[in-house]
């Protein structure tokens, strides 16, 4: 519900009042003693739907679109006459239960706030969402998208366009362009700070391996989806009239960490791996504002007067149809990104099949574990090294296998992205010697003993033997999983030692493009 309060020009006081009159409206008339240019003050109760339908029939009753104008909340109405006026129209669909225009631009207005403010709230957010990532801790990351200040600038911009309030789209674009840079700028700065003073005292590989900071180097489809709901979500909130508080978490959870991660890419060194992350902000920030201009034309907001109407309707649809291009575009790049994580999840499926099928063949086998490295270059991901720790028992000789895998795993990974560079097939053997609990009535352990033939095991390696005797489901007694800790050991990587064998030699390099990680399959 509004309480509406309006002031009357000279000579259109009956015609205003005779417009309230025909719609049914309870309204108080004062007059105006204040020696201005106006004659009254008339206020009466509206339902939210009502506001701008009569709005518009009183300024076509002659009330002057500039005239004095103040729209309330009110609390409670206890008329007859409005109940009637909110079933009236509650049932017309055409405006729903959306606010008035003069409403949706005076909140956009104040959800973007003055320039200091949203200059210190965009640093603070911004260094809280480095530390949140350089702690891998999503708590102190989603603290950080609660004081960002970015649904006001996206929700102005929008507004702005749809109603064509030019002052109100040029400080949502600034805020936002603004916004983005200041963001990324303070957290170099604080993770620059960081790697100096070795608070943080990682490498760049170690960096980049961090849970919250390797999500967002390639993001795929999926991070679209979510910008768009954050964008529409924002407009449906703003539309509304109801809170817009948790809305802009959602909007700047698309927003704040992906330039955290852009910026301590820039402090260690290394802009070409967070490319991903660039890619990703600015697919947020396009498709943010896409949604919401998108949902605030589909809603019907339109300027006043027909001519305005006009230049605005082809100046948003131009809008919208630059911004879904661009999308579309940058799209792609999230596209083969999750192609390239469908081949990667495949190629590990395959892989395991194959090493299988090899060691079925040797009855005295079994894969202890499967290490897959990868080098990824945004937008894809390609396998770089496989190794495959093999336990056999003691005094057994494991045969040669790397050969046989590199054949049939090479065939596997082949791929229209740079498929003229094989991946590095290493076999590492361990001895399994296991013991139960009859055993160590006589021996006295109880332990599984892992090792190779050519480096005994210190102490610290041994681990807890339950469970290991567990079969795999569906691989028979022979490839089992075990309870071992720490299982793929830093064997010495020399060739012509007994317990490693190597398709390739095991030195390898990164460059500041490409970064490694590694998933390990048991």
């Amino acid at each position: 519900m509004r309480l509406v309060q309006v002031m009357v020009p000279p000579g259109k006081r009956d015609a205003v009042l005779r417009t309230l009159d025909d719609e049914g409206i309870d309204y108080v008339v004062a007059d105006e003693t204040s020696n201005r240019e106006y004659t009254a003050s008339i206020t009466f109760p509206l339902p939210q739907a009502a506001v701008e339908p009569v709005l518009e029939r009183l300024h076509e009753a002659g009330l002057d679109r500039e005239a004095y104008t103040v729209v309330l909340n009110a609390e409670t109405v206890i008329s007859r006459r409005f109940d009637d006026l909110v079933d009236r129209y509650e049932a017309d669909d055409e405006n729903g239960d959306r606010i008035a225009r003069e409403e949706l631009a005076a909140r956009a207005r104040s959800l973007a706030p003055n320039w200091r403010t949203f200059a210190i709230m965009t640093v603070v957010s911004s260094v809280v969402a480095t530390a949140g990532l350089l702690l891998d801790s999503p708590a102190v990351v989603v603290g950080s998208m609660v004081i960002a200040p970015l649904i006001g600038p996206a929700m102005a911009t929008s507004t702005g366009s749809v109603v064509d309030d030019h002052e109100l789209l040029r400080r949502g674009v600034k805020q936002q362009v603004a916004g983005g840079v200041l963001a990324v700028l303070a957290a170099a700065a604080f993770a620059i700070l960081l790697r100096t003073t070795h608070i943080v005292p990682l490498e760049t590989a170690d960096i980049f391996a961090i849970g919250e900071v390797r999500e967002r180097l390639v993001p795929d489809v999926l991070s679209l989806v979510i910008a768009l709901g954050a964008g529409a979500a924002g407009a449906l909130s703003l539309s509304t009239g109801v809170s817009t508080a948790l809305v802009g978490v959602m909007i700047a959870a698309a927003l704040v960490p992906p330039t955290a991660v852009v910026g301590i890419g820039l402090a260690w060194g290394s802009p070409r791996t967070v490319t991903g992350a660039v890619v990703l902000v600015l697919v947020n920030f396009l498709s943010v504002n896409f949604a919401a201009l998108a949902v605030l034309w589909a809603m019907g907001y339109r300027p006043k007067g027909w001519l305005r109407y006009e230049e605005a309707r082809v100046a948003t649809l131009k809008r919208i149809a630059a911004l879904g291009a661009v999308l579309l575009v940058l799209s792609t790049l999230l596209a083969g990104v999750t192609y390239s994580s469908y081949r990667t999840s495949t190629f590990e499926e395959e892989t395991r099949v194959v090493v299988d099928d090899v060691l079925d063949e040797h009855a005295a086998l079994e894969r202890i574990s499967i290490t897959i490295s990868y080098e990824e270059t945004f937008p894809f991901t390609r396998p770089e090294r496989v190794t495959v720790v093999v336990g056999h028992p003691p005094g057994s000789e494991t045969p040669a296998l790397a050969g046989r895998l590199a054949e049939r795993i090479n065939t596997i990974s082949d791929t229209p992205f740079r498929p003229d560079r094989p991946v590095a097939i290493e076999v590492r053997s361990v001895v399994v010697e296991r013991a139960t609990a009859a055993d160590r009535s006589v021996t006295g352990v109880d332990r599984v003993t892992v090792g190779t033939a050519f480096d005994p095991v210190p102490a610290d390696r041994f681990a807890d033997a339950e469970g290991a005797e567990a079969d795999r489901a569906g691989d028979g007694a022979r490839h089992r999983r075990h309870a071992v800790a720490d299982v793929a050991l830093n064997y010495p990587e020399r060739e012509g030692r007994s317990g490693s064998q190597s398709t390739v030699s095991t030195a390898r390099s990164r460059t500041a493009s490409t970064f490694s990680s590694s998933v390990t399959l048991m």
